[in-house]
């Protein structure tokens, strides 16, 4: 099925200190992670709601009350990006310990088509080609 809405969840605490800029900069650009997205494809961004994420349950129950109520978009046209703030170790943390309880939430809520990752520059590329940051 065709991708018609993405969804980036992105690490409450990493948000405190970043907009997201880079992760809809690369989305509307089309780069990286999004590159193979079509042109009419629909972009959201919530938080996880902090630790451990339990709230990714709530907010994921909403949009998909939103989607049955206000679009014909269905779950599984619908793709999960856990942010890279969340799945990789960054400039602002490391890997999210919760990320295989996200994930677990994620998939119980219906939605399946989940992808690991969003923007990544190529500053915290080089790093890891360094090992500098880890690799996961």
């Amino acid at each position: 099925m065709k991708t018609k809405y993405v969804v980036i969840i992105q690490c409450d605490i990493a948000h405190n200190r970043c907009s997201g800029f880079a992760c809809t900069n690369s989305f509307y650009n089309r780069e990286g992670k999004f590159e193979n997205y079509e042109e009419d494809v629909q972009y959201l961004s919530f938080t996880c709601g902090g630790c451990c994420g339990k709230s990714v349950t709530a907010k994921l129950e909403h949009l998909s009350n939103k989607l049955r109520k206000k679009t014909d978009i269905k779950k599984d046209e619908v793709t999960i990006h856990l942010a890279s703030c969340m799945t990789t170790d960054n400039y602002h943390y490391d890997r999210c310990p919760h990320v295989d309880y996200i994930k677990g939430i994620v998939a119980k809520r219906g939605f399946e088509n989940v992808v690991e990752g969003s923007y990544v520059s190529k500053n915290a590329s080089r790093k890891r080609e360094e090992g500098v940051y880890k690799n996961y």
